[in-house]
């Protein structure tokens, strides 16, 4: 059997791997374009993937040994699920392990904009800093503040907790309502427009689907306080990019942070980057090493499972399982 990696993972998942059957590791740090892909996993059993690959028919038809999609990554934007279905390919993911981490960096990114802690290191090293000021990078109060969380899954109810130690007020927008999360965690369900509406902090945790590409854009922009920060920490397109760097710029909302934009990555030239209330970073709220270590780990079970005939530990689409 043969396996393709499309980057280099922490080890585990690729001892693992390497254990099972043999392995193919795309050599660059940037990611493969369709055509490289391609040809780089031809001939392949399993291909374990990053959310830079876009995996659809079209892809897979060009990829007929395929049998199993491992997607190092919770989400999974990047693969059409109904074409690999149509094809037998089982579509696994990593969810669970990121999740501590991830709210972990949500809310730094919450406190760090509130407190404009990018914006007044960086004045130290350039001289800016030269007495203590009264009025000098005033920030927003996070304690006893109203929190907005879109999306009340597993990431976003981990922000809840983690908001609970600042004695915040906490509302959630979801499709589903989350009556046991309701009780456990003591928050409220309200209607989108009311969260947007009266929320300090608004917190995105949704997947990126049609019904949420930009799902936050001008109307809702126009709608939040004007003392409001945004945090993206799901998928870019989920927040209209322009309409939020006009909004910075024109003093519609205060501030906002983004672990995720669109396009990944931001261009440097980008308004987003070098506007002083606004904290871009690349995609890093998973990243640490425990926490990738696990979704290496669990990327490799995955597709090990599929490959072997066994029940993987998240798959998609099981109904294929039969088939591969």
């Amino acid at each position: 059997m043969l396996v393709a990696v499309t980057r280099e993972i922490p080890d585990v998942g690729l001892r693992l791997l390497r254990d099972f059957c043999e392995v193919v590791v795309w050599p660059d740090k940037l990611p493969p374009t369709t055509a490289q892909l391609i040809e780089f996993a031809h001939g392949a059993d399993g291909l374990l993937s990053l959310l830079t690959e876009p995996i659809n028919g079209p892809v897979l038809d060009q990829l007929p040994t395929i049998r199993v999609v491992s997607n190092f990554a919770v989400g999974y934007d990047n693969i059409d699920v109904a074409s690999c279905t149509e094809r037998g390919v089982a579509v696994c993911t990593t969810p669970d392990v990121l999740t501590d981490t991830t709210a972990d960096f949500a809310f730094a990114l919450l406190l760090a904009t509130a407190r404009r802690v990018v914006e007044s290191a960086a004045s130290v090293p350039l001289g800016g800093w030269r007495t203590w000021e009264p009025l000098g990078y005033l920030g927003k109060d996070v304690a006893g503040a109203t929190l907005g969380i879109i999306g009340l899954g597993r990431i976003g109810a981990a922000v809840v907790r983690r908001a609970a130690g600042f004695n915040m007020r906490v509302l959630y927008s979801d499709d589903v309502v989350r009556s046991d999360a309701e009780q456990e965690l003591g928050v409220e369900r309200v209607d989108f427009e009311t969260l947007i509406r009266l929320s300090d902090f608004v917190s995105l945790h949704v997947p990126l689907t049609p019904d949420t590409y930009h799902m936050i854009g001008r109307p809702q922009l126009q709608s939040m306080k004007s003392s409001a920060v945004l945090v993206n920490t799901s998928r870019g397109p989920v927040v209209d990019n322009d309409a939020l760097a006009d909004a910075l710029v024109n003093g519609v909302i205060w501030g906002a942070a983004l672990d995720v934009t669109d396009p990944e990555p931001l261009p440097s030239d980008h308004r987003l980057a070098r506007l002083s209330n606004c904290i871009v970073t690349p995609h890093i709220a998973s990243a640490t090493e425990a926490t990738r270590s696990k979704m290496s780990e669990m990327a490799a079970i995955n597709l090990i499972s599929v490959l072997s005939g066994k029940q993987p530990l998240r798959c998609l689409n099981t109904e294929v399982l039969s088939d591969v």
